[in-house]
């Protein structure tokens, strides 16, 4: 407090104190207006002076932002919160009283022999005074400060780590026995008063930020006793990712424990925090617990992991994605003539091998968005060929489940979903590049030999006459005649027989390269010929899609791929929980533009978007009470294992 405050008296109508801290109006009009209205007890005069002060008597005690500080002798001067009012006005009423004597209790004798400051805990910050650096004075007046007994030798400190599964412990490090959970800790024994060491999950306690504190750097703050500035005893205790220090001075008797971690309920943020962070953004925990190795960091083992998983993340996932799902099909079941695209991933990567998991994706191609993954077991399909169909069958029910009309729908040449949609009366077609890679591979094959090199010449321009076939063409029938129009083309012929397509569109340009041109009954010709005008071929190009294909689901198995390697097992839940991050992933960065040049890369860069809402899912509603978030989890079918 400064002197020229010190000289002034509150101005509140009544009071004449002028030692406690004095507080000038605030700049907010609105706030000045009520303290203004506190001080003139309602009967506020014509003109008001600029210069009014508020003594600290007239604030209840949560008003002030440093009052611990202040009344442990470590702050000069109390500091009031934004948007604080003065409300206590008699000298006799509980929170005057309260507040009096609490300001009143700011003196403390610490350097006299005769009567030692009173024992007491300071929260889970540190002081001010601790943060700073201590200096050593040279000169020291014996009349007014007593002599200082020498500064004892540094004890060695106890470390109690919890942790008996890390491989990093040292000689130095003692383990205690302990029944409870990895990440939980017992009140008693480690947290100081549960009201102050405990935080409510509203106070988005996983969005504070962190930082890597080395050991040794974090217990130098610890070293020197705040209140006396002699070594004090310090003892650790750590679990996984959390450590809570305890400090105690043997001369003034100052203690206080501090931990590195907000505490919800008796589990450590970080750890469930750090679990939730490398499940919703497709991490593994064995990289991570590699990468934590290396650089000495304390982590948990992959049981608590998978613990946090089945507990609190998996439920949070299958909610989010539920949720917006819902919204998805409500949208859709307000439109008409819905086009969708839909699609099979399986989880084996050589053809002909039987895969356990199959994902059947369905898309709306005018928005491209996910709109339902189906995760199918072989064994409950009666094996890996079956899954597509099956697949789509259960999408298809959703759709109708949730009035969702389709005008059409778009996937592969699958003939077992050729048949089912012509069941439900449902328009097929085919993705154009499923058809144009499966006849790539086969020209590829008959260009190697010798005498058909000349194919080599003609397999782009083959595939490019495929997609304009597709697009150009409204009817089956015009599609086969643009396309078998080709082979006459390749002869440097451009007109053709059918009146459907009479003429080839191009301009008629003459050809420098004389020796592209494919001539009638040579066996590159015949076997062009053959492949392009097979029975399956022509039937297959009149349902090739006119308007959309399916390349955006060929991108969404790609992410799927991030988050679900093929080559790591993954449970059954937690493969599906997977697949729905993936579509949320997918879903909330289809709309970001392609980056053009460096400038625009952050801007085009994928977002996680989805991430902090599932841990905002997570550390405010899933974690007080799971039992509502488990019971969509329970009702998700889980089939039999295999070797069942």
């Amino acid at each position: 407090m400064s002197k020229s405050k010190a000289k002034q008296t509150c101005h509140v109508v009544g009071c004449l104190d002028r030692h406690t801290s004095l507080h000038r109006l605030p700049a907010r009009e609105d706030i000045r207006a009520k303290w203004i209205h506190f001080i003139y007890n309602g009967n506020i005069p014509s003109s008001v002076s600029k210069n009014l002060v508020v003594c600290a008597n007239h604030f209840a005690s949560d008003c002030f932002s440093n009052l611990g500080q202040y009344k442990a002798g470590l702050a000069m001067r109390l500091f009031i919160k934004d948007g604080s009012i003065p409300s206590v006005r008699g000298k006799d009423t509980d929170e005057g009283s309260a507040t009096k004597s609490a300001l009143a209790a700011v003196v403390h004798h610490v350097a006299c022999q005769t009567d030692p400051p009173a024992t007491r805990r300071v929260g889970t910050q540190l002081s001010m005074q601790t943060l700073q650096r201590n200096f050593k004075s040279t000169e020291v007046d014996v009349r007014s400060s007593p002599v200082a007994s020498p500064r004892p030798c540094k004890r060695a400190r106890m470390e109690l780590d919890e942790d008996k599964e890390n491989p990093l412990e040292g000689s130095s490090f003692m383990d205690i026995p302990d029944t409870l959970d990895p990440t939980c800790e017992d009140p008693a024994t480690v947290l100081t008063d549960s009201a102050n060491a405990t935080l409510e999950s509203s106070d988005s306690v996983h969005k504070m930020a962190a930082y890597i504190v080395h050991e040794r750097c974090l217990l130098e703050l610890f070293e020197v006793c705040p209140v006396c500035q002699r070594i004090t005893d310090v003892q650790t205790r750590s679990r996984s990712t959390f450590l809570s220090v305890a400090q105690q001075c043997r001369h003034c008797r100052y203690s206080r424990k501090w931990n590195s971690q907000p505490i919800v309920g008796d589990t450590p943020v970080g750890n469930l925090q750090l679990s939730a962070a490398v499940y919703t953004t497709g991490s593994s925990f064995f990289k991570l617990k590699k990468i934590f190795r290396a650089m000495r960091m304390k982590t948990f083992p992959y049981d608590t992991f998978r613990r946090h998983a089945q507990t609190y993340i998996e439920p949070a996932i299958v909610h989010k994605w539920k949720t917006e799902q819902a919204d998805m099909l409500r949208r859709l079941s307000q439109q008409q003539n819905v086009i969708i695209g839909g699609d099979l991933l399986l989880r084996s990567d050589s053809p002909g091998h039987s895969a356990k998991f199959g994902s059947y994706s369905m898309m709306d191609l005018r928005s491209n968005t996910i709109v339902d993954v189906q995760l199918l077991q072989s064994n409950e399909v009666g094996g890996s060929k079956h899954m597509e169909k099956e697949g789509l069958k259960r999408s298809l029910t959703l759709m109708e489940e949730r009035s969702v009309t389709l005008q059409s729908i778009v996937t592969d040449c699958h003939p077992d979903i050729e048949k089912l949609l012509e069941e439900a009366n449902i328009t097929h077609y085919y993705d154009v590049w499923h058809m144009e890679k499966g006849l790539s591979k086969k020209l590829g094959k008959i260009a190697q030999k010798k005498a058909c090199e000349k194919l080599n010449k003609w397999l782009c321009s083959i595939k490019n006459h495929l997609y304009w076939t597709a697009v150009s063409s409204p009817f089956g029938p015009e599609r086969v005649a643009k396309w078998t129009s080709i082979l006459n083309h390749v002869q440097d012929i451009h007109t053709h027989d059918d009146p459907v397509f009479p003429q080839c569109l191009h301009s008629q340009n003459t050809s420098t390269d004389k020796s592209k041109w494919l001539t009638a009954g040579t066996q590159a010709f015949c076997k062009l010929e053959k492949v392009l005008t097979s029975k399956k071929v022509l039937k297959d190009v009149q349902r090739l899609s006119p308007h959309y294909q399916t390349s955006s689901l060929e991108a969404f198995h790609d992410v799927i791929l991030c988050f679900a390697p093929k080559n790591v097992f993954f449970p059954f839940l937690g493969m599906l929980c997977r697949l729905y991050l993936a579509a949320l992933h997918f879903n909330k960065n289809v709309g970001r533009p392609q980056a053009t040049s460096a400038l625009e890369e952050g801007e085009c860069t994928p977002q996680p978007d989805y991430v902090e809402e599932v841990l905002d899912l997570i550390f405010e509603k899933v974690f007080p009470d799971p039992g509502p978030y488990w019971e969509a989890v329970l009702k998700i079918p889980i089939p039999e294992d295999l070797s069942a």
